[in-house]
């Protein structure tokens, strides 16, 4: 797995990182953490595992404060899920918060920003499709608005859960074939539901919404799915994490399994030991945000 896996630098971010490589068993490991300096109280980690699938590591991970100015920073994070492809979650790594922040009115409808920002990503990636290739990529993207203010939108099925006293929530939807059959044949598409296997779009993807997958797009949406969320005084902490996880984990499971680990990058490892233990073949990463 290449350094370039993680883009978790200390070029306009809050805190420096601390960030390592690791090799557990048969799965390389990456792991990372930082702090807001805006808000003491609140500090992410990230655990990266490869997983036992006959493919090189695939999952891609954003963790960053950024200070825009003396009275404003930002909280970026992002889980990239890529399929047939390093090269998509890769670019949207390095490119969609950019491009999110780029546009002109993301202070004032920073909702409306995100949705023409990851519109505008997708089409850049289908017009590199000769250099980025067929694949694809999920994405769960979560930003932090002076510590106070949670935007989270997503393509696909990783997921973002936030804790409140206790309490898991889930803020992302799982965009899966079956969920949208309608819309996908209504664009010409069909949904597979073969015996053994998920339900898939033209019986080849397991999504039903992504960045490029050239081949599907007339079938397949980038459109996401935005949510804001208020962090207030019962907000304990965030956990965005790829479908490794959540296919032998529930929302309620992540949660109990790091509410009690006060560091984020532990509990972000400790929620993918978990899920490895569960037998989850995928890759599996997490970043954990904690608020107290």
């Amino acid at each position: 797995m290449s350094s370039n896996q993680i883009l978790h630098n200390n070029k306009g971010s809050s805190e420096s990182v601390e960030q390592g490589k690791m090799k557990v068993g048969s799965g390389a490991q990456e792991a990372g953490k930082g702090r807001s300096r805006m808000s003491e109280n609140i500090k992410h980690g990230y655990h990266l595992v490869e997983g036992k699938m006959r493919h090189a590591m695939e999952d891609y991970v954003f963790a960053q404060f950024k200070e825009v100015d003396d009275e404003n920073e930002l909280g970026l994070f992002a889980i990239f899920d890529g399929h047939l492809s390093q090269e998509v979650p890769n670019y949207l790594r390095s490119h969609l918060f950019d491009n999110i922040l780029n546009e002109p009115n993301f202070w004032s409808e920073p909702e409306s920003a995100i949705r023409r920002a990851y519109r505008i990503t997708d089409s850049t990636i289908l017009e590199k499709a000769a250099e980025l290739g067929k694949g694809g990529s999920t994405a769960v993207t979560a930003i932090l608005i002076n510590g106070r203010k949670l935007i989270v939108a997503n393509v696909g099925d990783s997921r973002a859960v936030i804790c409140k006293n206790g309490v898991a929530k889930q803020l992302s939807v799982d965009h899966e074939p079956e969920r949208e059959k309608k819309v996908i044949e209504d664009r010409g598409g069909f949904v597979s539901n073969f015996p053994g296997d998920v339900p898939r779009v033209d019986g080849q993807l397991a999504v039903a919404r992504a960045f490029g997958d050239k081949s599907l797009k007339e079938h397949l949406s980038s459109e996401p799915d935005v949510v804001t969320e208020a962090i207030d005084d019962q907000t304990e902490f965030l956990i965005l994490a790829s479908d490794g996880i959540w296919k032998v984990m529930s929302n309620e499971d992540a949660v109990k399994c790091v509410r009690g680990i006060k560091d984020p990058r532990t509990a972000a490892k400790h929620l993918n030991v978990e899920a490895i233990s569960r037998k989850s073949t995928d890759d599996v990463s997490s970043v954990v945000v904690r608020f107290r």
